[in-house]
This record gives C-alpha cells, sequence and structure tokens, in this order.
C-alpha cells in the first residue's frame, strides 16, 4: 500500500499494539513429517492461532529469498524494493554511532588469513566482544584519514565490526570483498553499477585501500588479522514510522541489524538489559505504559535454522511459548506473531518460502486454525499476502484507519 495513502488514513487512539517477530520461523518438515512450529509444544501460540486469523506472508515476492534487513523492512510497511539498506548502515545504526548526512558505511568481518592470501576463517574463531573491541581500537588508531577523506569505526558484535567514510560524495553501490567461502581470496572492491559513477569509483578505491592498510596494521594478530567489507550504502533515514502512524513505537532486540532497522523507522529503541528471551519480555513489560507499538524480535529460531538444528529450533519455540503469558498479560488490543523470513534447518539458510503469521485482535475474523504451524494455516483466513500488508492489518484491527472515501 502506498504510504502516503496510508499515513493519510490513520488516526490515534488508545490501543496497543505488539508485533512478535521470531526470526526465520519458517521451515519445512523434517523426518517426522512436520515443521519445528508443529513438532514444538506450544499451547499458548495454538491459542493465539484459534483466537486469531492465520496465513502466510511473502517478505518480497513469490520465489524471492530475503535478506533480513529487508524482511523487516517489509514487515514495517515500508517496500524493500524501494527502500534497501545495506548492511552497513543497518548495523551501524544498531549501536550507539551517530550518522551525519552522506556517511558511506560498511560492515567489517574480522578474518584470518593464510600467508597465499586465502581466507583461512571468514569469522576469525569467532572471536568475542572485547576481543572485536581490542582489534577494532588498533585499527582506528592507525588509520584515521585515507585519501583525505575521514575514516570512523564503530564496533557491532563479537567479529563484527563497522566502518564508516565521511567527508567526500560517495556512492555505495560497491560489490562485497568477503568471498563468502573459506579456501578463497578475498575480492576487490569494485562498483556495481554498469555505468559507474565517479563517487563509486572513488569509494571502491576507499574500500581496496582501507583493506590494505588495515592488513598491514593487523599483520601480527594471531586470528584478527584481516578485514573483510561487506554490505557498502550511504546513510539515509527512512520516512517515521512514529509520524506515519500516529504512534508511540519501541523495539526491543538483542542484535545490533534489528535495532538499526528499528533506529532507522525512528522507534524508540530499548539499549539494555537483553541479554536473553525472558531479559527482553521484562523490557516489554517495563515499556509497554508508555508507548502504543512495540516490535519484539525473536533471535534464535534463525540461529538454529541456520545451524541445521532442528530440535534447537523446537526448543527456542518452546522457550517463547512458555513466556507468552507474560506478553498475553498486558492484554494488547492486537498481537501478531510472524516471522521475517523462513529459514529451514534442512538448508541452514535463508529461504523464499511463505512465512506464517497469525493476528489475534477482538475484531479479528477467526478461521478453522487450532495450531501454531505451516499446515494449519495452509487453510488460514488470511491466505497469502505480501509482507507489506500486515502494519495495514494491524492498524486496522487496532481502529487506527478511518474509512476511505465517501
Amino acid at each position: 500500500m502506498d504510504l502516503d495513502l496510508l499515513s493519510q488514513l490513520v488516526v490515534s487512539n488508545q490501543s496497543k499494539v505488539l508485533l512478535v517477530v521470531m526470526d526465520g520461523i519458517g521451515d519445512l518438515a523434517g523426518p517426522d513429517g512436520q515443521t519445528p512450529l508443529e513438532v514444538a509444544r506450544s499451547p499458548h501460540l495454538d491459542q493465539v492461532a484459534e483466537s486469531g486469523i492465520c496465513g502466510f506472508h511473502d517478505p518480497v515476492g513469490p520465489g524471492i529469498t530475503p535478506g533480513s534487513g529487508p524482511a523487516h523492512i517489509g514487515l514495517f510497511g515500508y517496500d524493500p524494493y524501494r527502500y534497501l539498506i545495506g548492511r552497513g548502515v543497518l548495523d551501524t545504526a544498531g549501536t550507539p554511532f551517530v550518522f551525519a548526512p552522506g556517511d558511506l558505511a560498511a560492515r567489517l568481518n574480522f578474518a584470518t588469513r593464510a600467508a597465499d592470501g586465502s581466507i583461512l576463517d571468514r569469522r576469525a574463531g569467532r572471536i568475542g566482544d572485547a576481543e572485536g573491541q581490542r582489534v577494532l581500537a588498533r585499527l582506528a588508531k592507525e588509520i584515521k584519514e585515507l585519501s583525505g577523506v575521514q575514516v570512523l569505526f564503530q564496533h557491532v558484535k563479537e567479529y563484527r565490526a563497522a566502518a564508516i567514510f565521511r567527508g567526500r560524495d560517495l556512492d555505495g553501490r560497491l560489490c562485497d570483498s568477503d568471498p563468502q567461502q573459506e579456501g578463497l581470496q578475498s575480492i576487490p572492491v569494485t562498483p556495481t553499477a554498469k555505468e559507474a559513477s565517479a563517487e563509486a569509483v572513488l569509494a571502491a578505491q576507499l574500500a581496496n585501500e582501507f583493506i590494505a592498510a588495515a592488513a598491514r596494521v593487523l599483520a601480527d594478530e594471531e586470528k584478527a588479522n584481516f578485514v573483510m567489507m561487506r554490505g557498502f550504502d550511504t546513510y539515509q533515514p527512512l520516512p517515521s514510522f512514529t509520524d506515519l502512524y500516529q504512534w508511540r513505537a519501541t523495539a526491543v532486540a538483542a542484535y545490533p541489524m534489528y535495532k538499526g532497522v528499528a533506529r532507522l523507522a525512528g522507534m524508540e529503541v530499548i539499549e539494555a538489559g537483553q541479554q536473553s528471551l525472558a531479559d527482553e519480555i521484562q523490557q516489554v513489560e517495563k515499556a509497554w505504559a508508555e508507548t502504543d507499538f512495540v516490535f519484539l524480535h525473536v533471535k534464535k529460531t534463525d540461529s538454529m535454522g541456520e545451524d541445521g538444528n532442528f530440535a534447537g529450533k523446537v526448543a527456542v519455540i518452546e522457550e517463547f511459548d512458555a513466556l507468552l503469558p507474560r506478553l498475553q498479560a498486558l492484554r494488547p488490543d492486537v498481537l501478531c506473531v510472524t516471522g521475517d523470513h523462513s529459514t529451514p534447518c534442512a538448508m541452514k539458510s535463508h529461504s523464499w518460502h511463505p512465512v506464517p503469521v497469525c493476528i489475534a485482535a477482538a475484531y479479528a475474523r477467526t478461521d478453522t486454525c487450532r495450531q501454531f504451524g505451516e499446515t494449519p494455516f495452509l487453510s488460514g483466513g488470511l491466505g497469502r499476502i505480501h509482507s507489506t500488508d500486515i502494519m495495514p492489518l494491524l492498524l486496522g484491527h487496532a481502529g487506527r484507519l478511518r474509512k476511505f472515501g465517501a
């Protein structure tokens, strides 16, 4: 739906909406013919399904496998094709870093490089936060400017960081240097457009210069002796989520990238106290009285899917289900439980499969679904919708949209 039209229909009231995003929740049947959602003992999710209207959404489009960024963009009502944001900006926005207009950001992965230049470990042994911060401090001390452009740094999480280039007009349409596979050489950064702009040529030059400089600085490191750059983009905030929908909005997420999407949309992001799923629930409880919309992100369903850990994914679903009554006790006027994309355990990656979604509200038109799972939802009343349809549906069920036309 057109954002301008939707915004014109919005009315403010006292209703409260809770959007729970179980990352990567969609899956395929395992050996016994059931998905993790269907195997899990989840009576409270089943209760939500029974009291709501169920179906599936396509995060980007049928057959298209989405990244986490565009998948969340769509859930918040923005067209993921129009508002495509690079991972460098998303990750950095999820930290305390303050962007300036025109900043070019890239995600950094610390990596281990062999003497022959091949990548031994794309994640530098998954070094922890303290080690990642120490190594990044070495870079920040030695690399302050390249070709007259200021270089800034921000630690993100563990082996992940960000480099931000400031002071020149730069074009972020660049390829990643990460080969996505161990044993291969780092890829030179080049513009992706067929007719590259001068700003993209300069940005690629800076990126390659930076990678070479970082390799010299980190040459004596045992693990993090190299960096790879991904997700180049220039900073541009999204249209304000709070202004569009006329409500106070809060995000509770443990991982920086999801905080970043929410912050770019203008939500208030809860920063601390989210080491566990129970901690996240507690933050929702604390924020509830002072907000109208809460986005709660559950990460480990996706992590288990990417690890191919079917039993682990079941366990995360059951852990969330046991905590769900605390969210229900807040009495949201609209409760939506869904995912950003599917991450089938058999594939160990994001996939194109449509994502389960359920909306429970006082005026929801219920269907025949009595279990929260992919097979039951095939007969759900929502059918198969686009992710950008979810936000209008939440607003409508919350009584926050006026009638269109006479």
